[in-house]
């Protein structure tokens, strides 16, 4: 027997997919939550991270600011810092900017509704979705990748428009669970309906799903072909210098505000792509001549979202802690020790790692 369209069965489906995510679903440290800031919180950080990836940092970031307003008062380094390696690193940016908005706009107070919180810096439609419907039971769908993944083969559709599937979405929501709703969907997404060999035979929604009766279901959603990532090699100077005291401190420059891992810290580098070399780029400092080649180090690779990265770092010892001029006029000796005060990037980290291992070989 043929089956109907899913939207003509969206109360059994409820029934089947409430039931199946009552009994199985994982427990995580934000599920059960309430406090719309934890939950907006761990909504963002989710985003384009795995859950296994997200949990320790979801308790550090709460232990450190455990609150909107603790958010919105904190210096932007310690915000970075405590993000540090989690990756996107704008998240946390437009998280804190969103704290600051609710806090003087909302007198500290997360609005309610999917419309107002939509408002805010950094939360779109799933976000909204997700925290209206968790933490204010708003009966609002929230799709991400892994609920389009779902809703796609229910459907059979190859390749669905956001609304098309906030529209089916907002036809399935059950309205007295809205928020499990949704996270059951997201579940189902990330657990049984993968992306690649989908385990179908354990699926609740199977007897409603039309890809499965079509046998379509790694058809759907039709996948992107996907573009060659570019590479850039990036040259970087690791320039140490040696206190009375004997520690070891490495200048660092903070980024621009704007672009990829705006206000982090890093080396000083710069891309090379057949023009400007490792030997130009001293040129302006107080005395260049001081600068005592030490050693080239190995090659750190970093993938980034849209690029691949090769830093190529070379090493250098400096007598004394001048103040840095002309191209490095905006860096700062930043101490050995210190280095896990200041938010740096994961593969400035690994530059940092091997700079002190080198030095003490």
């Amino acid at each position: 027997m043929r089956k109907e369209n899913p939207i003509r069965n969206a109360k059994t489906l409820r029934r089947l997919l409430l039931s199946a995510y009552d009994a199985g679903k994982r427990n995580l440290p934000w599920r059960g939550e309430t406090d719309p800031y934890r939950i907006w919180v761990s909504e963002v950080m989710l985003q384009q991270t795995r859950v296994d990836t997200v949990i320790p940092f979801y308790g550090r970031w709460i232990e450190r600011f455990p609150d909107i307003d603790t958010l919105a008062v904190a210096e932007e380094d310690d915000v970075l810092r405590v993000w540090q390696g989690l990756g996107y690193y704008s998240r946390a940016r437009r998280l804190q900017e969103g704290a600051r908005v609710v806090r003087e706009r909302y007198g500290g107070v997360i609005p309610e509704t999917s419309e107002e919180l939509i408002s805010l810096p950094g939360v779109g439609a799933y976000t909204a979705g997700a925290v209206a419907s968790i933490a204010f039971g708003e009966s609002v769908p929230a799709v991400d990748g892994n609920v389009r993944r779902v809703l796609s083969r229910l459907f059979d559709l190859p390749n669905p428009s956001f609304a098309e599937l906030r529209a089916l979405a907002g036809g399935l929501m059950d309205p007295e669970r809205p928020g499990d709703f949704n996270q059951a969907l997201m579940e189902l997404g990330a657990l049984v309906c993968v992306s690649r060999s989908p385990l179908c035979d354990g699926c609740p929604l199977g007897s409603v799903c039309l890809a499965l009766e079509r046998g379509t279901v790694e058809e759907r959603p039709k996948r992107k072909s996907k573009k060659p990532v570019p590479e850039v090699d990036v040259r970087v100077l690791v320039v140490v210098a040696r206190d009375e005291a004997g520690e070891l401190h490495f200048l660092l420059r903070k980024r621009p505000e704007k672009g990829l891992l705006a206000g982090m810290w890093e080396f000083p580098s710069v891309e090379v792509n057949g023009g400007r070399g490792i030997s130009e780029f001293p040129a302006g400092t107080p005395a260049p001549a001081t600068w005592i080649r030490f050693s080239a180090m190995e090659e750190v690779t970093h993938l980034f979202s849209h690029l691949k990265a090769r830093y190529r770092p070379t090493l250098y010892l400096v007598e004394g802690r001048e103040d840095p001029a002309g191209e490095l006029s905006g860096c700062q000796w930043v101490s050995a020790s210190g280095l896990g005060r200041v938010p740096l990037p994961v593969a400035q980290g690994k530059i940092a790692r091997a700079a002190l291992k080198t030095l003490a070989s």
